[in-house]
């Protein structure tokens, strides 16, 4: 009997059927673990509500404020003085063998002020002035404010890599293509995902299957954001030397073509790759020149199509599996042939009852029907999408050798919820130590908005860098970097008989009130 029916069996009472349904998710059923020994635990001895009522904070992360900093403020110069430290945008620059990942956004629905939804920037290198290449993993709600505040301008965020479709991860898409071209990214937005999921449609009638792939995606967001960036088109989109790339010069999946009538090298094309997601280790995106590596494997999240992406770059590896439930593929790619890999990215949620007494606002575990509901409603959003912190733990003790550093991410970040994660992975992998004191030393640590890890090539490796970024609250826009000078760039859609952008052509003027002696300067003041 399978698992889906099992749980279907009129024979399993409710309360049977959740316990089941969490020992599945957390790899605790009886029997021999991957690596042939048994288990630290069984299902008898998991161990509830034993992390609450709470001596730690609730609303601070004490370890990642204890962190070194990086200053990534941009202070206003005088024109024409010098920025420090000195690069084109004002903030800190790569060693030329560093791998840079930082954390845009690394939260789980719903919405928090403290921690956006999930983005991560990873830059490698760095060759006249600026990284020699860089890509973005998933574009959750919140995050381009997190992208601004770091100095990094829609210019570099031309290569999006989303694991799935979900709103939390790809949100600030709209923000990034949609005013890209108003910045500094005067060329097209290029976006990597999942091929349809293949997932016949239970409803009769039409349509027996979904057109609900990558390409399909863009098509329909392409057309979604048509006010917007008609409305904006006085301004330039394109310019002659751009230098559009192949199939063989970004090493694609395919040839890039946009979704849509826009040109391909416009700003405002959109151009997709869809990813064969059921493929383990397909490459997506290999650089021969900046020697920047992408491949991709499937993992088991809500839908048929979620991916996880491996980043390669002169002997450093990272692996971000994005939303999934604890699965085979990631033991198998972390592994590396025994290689190893220098870091892993791997989501992780609360248990269902800490989920349900957090959105409840309760200070412990509770009963009774509002209680009941919750968690049985988030037991099966567990059971569909996520690694539970035991589960996590299982996960780590099965990778060998580790990794040289393990990152929990999509998780609500604070002093108390990482402690009881803490007591759950070391359950299962006793070389995490327990105590949420010891994390500056420990193999593995949760993600917060602006962390900043910096690895580096050679031989031996050296250490991985845990930082903290400062950066300016109140800022203004990335320094823009445009790609050639405004007297190079075509002349915008809609321009006068100079070919300058015409701001009222699409308005009408009719019932404006103009600015003069009597009413307001013209000038802004």
């Amino acid at each position: 009997m399978t698992k889906r029916e099992e749980l279907d069996s009129p024979k399993l009472s409710r309360r049977e059927s959740l316990k089941l349904s969490g020992l599945a998710l957390g790899g605790l059923a009886l029997g021999r673990r991957l690596d042939g020994q048994y288990p630290l635990l069984v299902g008898g001895d998991c161990p509830t509500g034993t992390c609450y009522p709470t001596a730690y904070d609730t609303q601070r992360y004490s370890y990642f404020e204890s962190l070194e900093t990086m200053d990534y403020r941009q202070l206003p110069v005088l024109p024409g003085m010098p920025r420090n430290p000195n690069t084109p945008t004002g903030t800190p620059a790569l060693e030329p063998n560093e791998m840079r990942v930082t954390f845009m956004g690394s939260c789980i629905p719903p919405v928090r002020r403290a921690q956006a939804m999930m983005s991560i920037f990873v830059e490698v290198g760095w060759e006249n002035g600026k990284a020699l290449d860089q890509a973005i993993f998933d574009c959750g709600s919140g995050c381009c404010a997190n992208y601004g505040a770091m100095g990094v301008g829609f210019g570099r965020m031309d290569k999006i890599f989303l694991t799935h479709l979900h709103g939390d991860h790809i949100s600030d898409l709209t923000h990034i293509y949609c005013f890209g071209p108003s910045l500094d990214r005067i060329s097209p937005l290029y976006v990597w995902g999942p091929g349809e999921s293949g997932l016949k449609n239970p409803q009769p009638g039409d349509p027996p299957y979904f057109k609900d792939g990558i390409r399909d995606f863009c098509g329909h967001f392409r057309e979604a954001m048509r006010w917007h960036t008609e409305s904006f088109s006085f301004q330039n989109t394109s310019y002659p030397s751009y230098e559009q790339p192949t199939k063989k010069s970004w090493g694609l999946p395919a040839e890039p073509v946009p979704v849509s009538d826009d040109p391909p090298d416009d700003a405002y094309a959109i151009v997709p790759f869809e990813l064969d997601w059921g493929r383990v280790g397909g490459v997506a995106y290999w650089n021969r020149k900046t020697g920047l590596k992408i491949s991709h494997y499937p993992v088991i999240h809500c839908r048929q199509g979620s991916l996880a992406y491996k980043v390669e770059w002169e002997g450093l590896s990272m692996i971000y599996t994005s939303d999934t439930k604890p699965e085979l593929n990631t033991i198998f790619m972390a592994q590396n042939y025994g290689l190893g890999i220098d870091l892993l990215v791997h989501e992780m949620i609360v248990p269902p009852e800490i989920w349900a007494m957090e959105s409840l606002h309760y200070a412990r575990p509770a009963a009774g029907p509002a209680w009941d509901n919750a968690v049985a409603r988030l037991t099966q959003v567990q059971n569909s999408s996520h690694t539970s912190q035991g589960a996590f733990g299982y996960l780590l003790s099965q990778i060998n050798p580790r990794p040289r550093l393990t990152v929990a991410t999509h998780f609500p970040v604070s002093d108390d919820t990482v402690a009881c994660a803490l007591e759950s992975v070391n359950r299962h992998c006793p070389e995490v130590p327990a105590d949420i004191a010891l994390l500056a030393e420990s193999p593995l640590i949760w993600s917060f908005d602006l962390m900043v890890l910096r690895l580096f090539a050679g031989n031996p490796k050296p250490e991985i860098l845990r930082r903290r970024a400062l950066v300016l609250q109140h800022g203004f826009s990335p320094i823009a970097q445009m790609p050639v000078p405004a007297s190079e760039l075509y002349p915008p859609k809609y321009h006068d008989r100079r070919g300058n952008g015409d701001p009222y052509a699409q308005i009408d003027t009719t019932a404006q009130i103009e600015p003069g002696p009597d009413t307001y300067c013209e000038n802004g003041y």
